[in-house]
């Protein structure tokens, strides 16, 4: 490789970080090599197959065309891996280990873990689940709904090892599409050139790293591979199945609280409703930060939709959609961000399919089926016990208690007939919920109060007004 290469490598590097940002460019092209141009074609390599398959696929064009600009007999490109920077296992495996040890599971020991290290190979070697390079801190849109879960998540991601933890476990919660996985991939992404080793593993990931390490008689190995990591980040728990896979997943969880090992964990629900798992993980993660990502607002969901567009010109540079479609689009799409991600699409897959230029009646044409009737609240047995108690002149601990007075009683068992009647919630968990009552007690409760309700209007109009103040 010539002088002349070098220096022209060079410059298609400056100008691929001129274009697409700073923190793009270091991204995907911070460990790219040159290593050779000749007979028409450059050679160029990367750390991991990651980088080179998402390269290949969203910018090899691009480099192409710089190569070109600075060399008119360059034709191809290359892109091939380079082999990673292997040490040998620092503790050597124990005579009785099977000599089967996944590729993984050695690739978790034996890694280089020096913050020179690139932070994918890092992450792949790690068996971490894929992750969307366009989920990041940068891209994510803050609005009144998850001002709260994005700082708490950016807290996580800046902070350093042997830094005191603010709060762990962080545990965000949402309805789907709302941003949860995007905090979650932002906060693994932030680890980009830090000095901890940072893990993002869907809870059907961990389930299928847990079983297969029992298949191969390798659970010690594993155990060992994720509980030395510095961040683990969980997605979905609400998947979290198998009595074994979750008393795992609760020692895990444990052990790395314990070493002051951040824990970051989502799920569709708050912990206290995650009745699959052990009172003793609810505990656990209840002690932590909890946050909840709320709906997205209207000025919320214009700002994506603005978002969204802007990107999806960087590669369709005629791609235009007027002011007056993103407002409608926004006012009429509420569901989630996913819905606002596919109108996007929707309107340039027509620009593009059709030439015809992004007008309000084709808008309101292609998104009829993203126009969703209006969702009833979702009720929490929380603001039942809370309407109710306020209601009633009560406290939430007294419906809680094992009192029985009548002032007591009647509020007790009007609570249980509206978490009956308003949620999903079973009879045992909502015993449980009313301080660890059994399942009788409140299927009796419910008999009671549609029994009294059926012959005293005024209960039945005071049971009318809490559904009303608990679904509006």
């Amino acid at each position: 490789m010539t002088s002349t290469d070098r220096e022209r490598w060079q410059r298609v590097k400056d100008q691929l970080r001129n274009q697409l940002g700073e923190d793009v460019f270091t991204s995907w092209f911070g460990r790219m090599e040159l290593d050779a141009a000749d007979n028409g074609t450059v050679r160029l390599s990367v750390p991991t197959r990651f980088l080179r398959t998402w390269i290949q696929a969203h910018y090899s064009e691009h480099v192409l065309a710089k190569w070109q600009a600075e060399d008119t007999t360059i034709s191809r490109l290359e892109l091939s891996v380079r082999s990673a920077a292997i040490r040998p296992p620092v503790v050597k495996p124990k005579p009785a280990e099977p000599a089967t040890l996944s590729r993984e599971l050695r690739d978790i020991n034996g890694v280089e873990t020096r913050a020179s290290v690139p932070f994918m190979s890092v992450h792949e070697a790690l068996g971490g689940s894929p992750l969307d390079p366009r989920l990041t801190f940068e891209n994510f849109i803050v609005g009144r709904s998850n001002t709260l879960a994005h700082a708490a998540a950016k807290q996580v991601a800046t902070s350093r090892r042997g830094e005191q933890l603010m709060f762990n476990p962080l545990y965000i919660h949402a309805a789907v599409g709302l941003g949860k996985t995007h905090l979650l991939q932002a906060i693994t992404w932030a680890g980009n050139g830090a000095d901890r080793k940072v893990l993002y593993l869907t809870a059907e990931r961990f389930m299928y790293g847990f079983v297969s390490a029992l298949k191969t008689q390798t659970t010690l190995a594993f155990k060992e591979a994720v509980r030395a990591i510095d961040v683990l980040v969980i997605d979905d728990l609400q998947f979290l199945q198998g009595r074994s896979t979750q008393a795992e997943f609760c020692h895990t969880l444990n052990t790395l609280i314990d070493a002051g090992r951040q824990v970051v964990i989502a799920s569709d629900r708050p912990p206290a409703d995650l009745e699959s798992l052990d009172d003793r993980v609810r505990s656990r993660l209840a002690g932590g930060l909890v946050v909840e990502i709320g709906s997205l607002g209207e000025e919320l969901r214009l700002e994506i939709l603005k978002s969204r567009t802007a990107a999806a010109r960087l590669y369709h540079p005629g791609f235009e959609v007027p002011a007056p479609v993103l407002a409608f689009i926004a006012k009429a799409v509420t569901h989630n961000g996913r819905d606002l991600e596919g109108a996007v699409n929707r309107l340039l897959a027509h620009n593009k399919l059709t030439g015809q230029p992004v007008t309000l009646e084709m808008a309101e044409r292609e998104m009829r089926d993203l126009i969703r009737p209006a969702e009833p609240k979702r009720v929490r047995i929380e603001d039942i016990q809370r309407v109710v108690a306020r209601q009633y002149n009560v406290s939430r601990a007294d419906l809680l208690s094992s009192r029985r007075t009548a002032n007591v009683v009647r509020p007790r068992q009007v609570a249980m007939y509206l978490a009956k009647i308003l949620t999903l919630r079973s009879l045992p968990e909502i015993g449980r919920r009313f301080g660890g009552r059994d399942h009788t007690t409140v299927l009796h409760a419910v008999r009671k109060i549609e029994a009294l309700a059926g012959n005293d209007t005024t209960l039945a109009e005071e049971i009318e007004g809490l559904k009303r103040q608990l679904q509006d």
